[in-house]
């Protein structure tokens, strides 16, 4: 009996791929030395040799066409998808049909499943979202919310575990997720002995990430009020004036707002301030309060306590280490 099953589409991400098989290899050489029993997987697919990005291939076993379970956890990685109309007609082709049964397949058994990035969209592909809290590409979750309404979609969030069913963030979150299964269903001393070997350090949001400028995702609305905010700054304007700016009511506007980026339009406004003042930290010679005033915030204390927040870690930390 295999622990995982690997389930790779072609366009897979081949460091996703890769990664996932290097942190089992070095699992299965680990775990005697912490006392556990040793992972075992196999790799399938729709076709017996996957081409993934860039031209990688890599070997498979064919997943059979009579769907049958197999108790294991099966595993997704990220496929390589950079926006989301490409994302939509990805999982209508042929072989996302197929591995999309055979996960509705594997699930019914009460099995667990997991996916990251864009991957997490071939489960919701399966209906096996529903009700419950997920996470996947910061970038990508607005669209995740509107094809599954009724999930909940937490974009700051590294890995999400709900029931059977486990999301990680964008594509080097394959890491953290497969860190996170070896925790769950071996041991977390193995997960601590594999993250150290491999040189990966543990992450538990993605919100440090974030790029406020990409949440627009081709949405004109939001790239102007990015692009308005990032103008504005210190004094961003308040909603009530943007809304008389766009010609519609503050009401209107924050809908808008949330369905484009699943996010308040205050929230958007401190994903840029945050952006901003982590620029200048990098890049300029400003004193940390010189930039909590220069993106809007009346003290150094919110600057912290807001970075710390979303970003894990203080203002000084973003500091470039002299040389």
């Amino acid at each position: 009996m295999n622990d995982f099953t690997i389930l790779v589409l072609p366009g897979a991400y081949a460091s996703s791929v890769t990664l996932t098989l290097d942190i089992l290899s070095a699992a299965a050489l680990l775990a005697p030395t912490v006392g556990c029993a040793t992972p075992r997987w196999r790799v399938v697919s729709t076709e017996s040799v996957v081409r993934l990005n860039h031209g990688v291939t890599i070997d498979a076993k064919v997943l059979p066409k009579t769907g049958r379970a197999e108790a294991s956890t099966w595993v997704v990685p990220g496929i390589g998808l950079d926006s989301p109309r490409v994302v939509q007609r990805r999982f209508e082709q042929a072989d996302a049909v197929r591995a999309t049964k055979a996960l509705q397949v594997h699930a019914r058994a009460g099995y667990t499943v997991a996916a990251s990035c864009s991957a997490v969209f071939l489960l919701q592909s399966a209906g096996l979202l529903a009700q419950r809290k997920v996470t996947t590409s910061w970038w990508l979750a607005p669209l995740l919310q509107q094809l599954e309404p009724g999930c909940v979609v937490d974009a700051d969030r590294m890995v999400i575990s709900d029931g059977a069913v486990v999301t990680a963030g964008a594509a080097f979150a394959q890491t953290d997720l497969m860190l996170h299964l070896l925790s769950m269903q071996f041991s977390p001393a193995l997960a601590d002995a594999v993250s150290r070997a491999l040189l990966i350090d543990g992450r538990q949001s993605q919100a440090q990430f974030v790029v406020p400028a990409m949440f627009a995702n081709g949405n004109e609305l939001i790239a102007k009020l990015v692009a308005r905010f990032e103008l504005a700054l210190p004094d961003a304007p308040s909603v009530t004036q943007l809304a008389a700016e766009f010609c519609m009511s503050d009401r209107t506007l924050s809908r808008h707002v949330r369905v484009a980026t699943g996010r308040s339009t205050s929230a958007l406004l401190q994903s840029v301030r945050i952006n901003k003042a982590r620029m200048l930290l990098e890049t300029s010679r400003l004193t940390v309060e010189q930039v909590a005033e220069r993106v809007g915030y009346v003290d150094t204390s919110t600057l912290r306590r807001l970075m710390r927040k979303s970003m894990g870690a203080t203002p000084r930390q973003f500091r470039p280490i002299a040389t």
